[in-house]
Formats: structure tokens, sequence, C-alpha cells
């Protein structure tokens, strides 16, 4: 199985918005950002079987954005799985629910991704990742997801996401 986690887009501040925070959308330039980013995954051959998104709506945003850059039919899972204080251990189970050939875009938050990764990568909570907005990294597992057994293919920051996305478009 591989995994892809991607971090939400850039949103508006937290601390200039008045609605509740599971409401704070993505900012226009979070979105061309994003747009970029996904260029570059595009360019790296993802296509996802399988997506899954956080119901916060700047995940759903990013993760529309996401899946119409990389053209994907499968349509977005809301799941809470993907909430920034969700247990990393939930996700694994529900990846561990799909085929074991299953290519999986996450769509999420921090600290929850960080914390993800580490567990999928070394079992613990505690190794220092740091998943920028607009990161991505990829994640393989030989069978199906469990902690420890993952195998950390690449990760990318935002910026570099974006120079790969413009150097696909410029292709």
């Amino acid at each position: 199985m591989d995994v892809i986690l991607f971090r939400h887009g850039i949103a508006v501040d937290a601390e200039n918005w008045k609605a509740d925070d599971a409401t704070r959308p993505l900012t226009p330039e979070g979105s061309v950002r994003t747009k970029q980013g996904a260029q570059g995954l595009s360019r790296l051959k993802v296509q996802p079987d399988h997506v899954f998104s956080s119901p916060l709506v700047r995940a759903r945003q990013t993760a529309d954005l996401v899946k119409a850059q990389l053209a994907l039919k499968t349509k977005i899972e809301l799941v809470d799985d993907l909430l920034p204080d969700a247990p990393p251990d939930a996700l694994l189970a529900r990846l561990a629910s799909l085929p074991a050939r299953s290519v999986v875009l996450c769509v999420g938050h921090e600290p929850h991704l960080s914390t993800a990764l580490s567990v999928m990568i070394s079992g613990k909570t505690a190794a220092s990742i740091e998943m920028k907005k607009a990161a991505a990294c990829g994640v393989g597992f030989i069978g199906l997801p469990k902690a420890g057994a993952g195998t950390l293919h690449w990760l990318l920051p935002p910026r570099i996401l974006r120079v790969l996305g413009r150097s696909a478009a410029a292709s």
C-alpha cells in the first residue's frame, strides 16, 4: 500500500476568524499554492484510488483542489481519523481495512499528520517531522499498514512541490 499524506493549504488565520474553526477556509493564496503543489504531485505520477479528507473546510477544499488537479474519478471520503487531534492508530486501522495494493491520499492537519507519519515509519509518536502547509509525503507498506512497518519514500515541502508543478506545466 502507498499512502500520501497532504497537509491542507494556507488557511485564514485562526485569530482573524470569528466563526467556528471547523469552517475556516483556505485563503486565495492558499488555494493557488495548493493547486501548484497538486501539480507537483501530478508530476510524481500520484494516482490515488482512495481519497480521505478531514471534514474541516480547509482540508476539504485542499482535497477538492488536489482531486481536480490529478483528474481523479474517486470520490472524497470525509473521515474524523484525519482531524488535528485524532489518534494515529485510528487512521492506520482505516487504512488496514483497504485492499493491500491501494494508493491512498489523506488530507489533514498538524499535529496529526506528522504524528501519524512518525507512527507509520517508527512505531512511535515522538519522531520530529515537519509538514508545512501544502506539503506532502509518500509512505510505502509491504502489505497492509501497521505501526512501524512503513517506509518513507519522499517528504516534499510545499516550495519543492510547487517547483515540480511549474516544471510540469512548462513541459
